[in-house]
């Protein structure tokens, strides 16, 4: 059984003529397809072109509300106790008053009392 020694140019021979032949079948395909493509452009054109045609509908322009003016408020230092309700109010610059109303409702051993700032809205008359 003698074996057949194949060469390398044999071998290129072969390789040579299986990618004309896969060569030959993609251009083909690729001829088909850019006809239906041109096809397909054209059609899409038209349909631009008829969209572009048509009278555009007008439309209403939304109202713009008018935005309410914010109230004008004032600040105040309320004194509070362990359930957040207001015990006394203070003016602004009565800081200090408010802190010792504090210490004086919360002696030792007993729920504490603290100092917040509060807005009230000012009613204009």
């Amino acid at each position: 059984m003698a074996k057949k020694k194949t060469t390398k140019a044999a071998t290129k021979k072969k390789t040579a003529k299986k990618t004309t032949k896969a060569a030959k079948k993609t251009t083909t395909k690729k001829k088909t397809t850019k006809k239906k493509t041109a096809k397909a452009e054209d059609e899409a054109t038209k349909k631009k072109a008829a969209k572009k045609k048509a009278p555009k509908k007008k439309t209403k322009r939304k109202s713009r509300a008018k935005k309410d003016e914010d109230a004008r408020q004032r600040l105040y230092w309320a004194v509070f106790n362990h359930a957040m309700k207001p015990v006394a109010k203070y003016a602004f610059n009565q800081k200090k008053a408010a802190e010792k109303k504090a210490r004086e409702l919360s002696p030792e051993g007993k729920l504490p009392h603290f100092v917040a700032k509060v807005k009230e809205v000012i009613e204009e008359e």
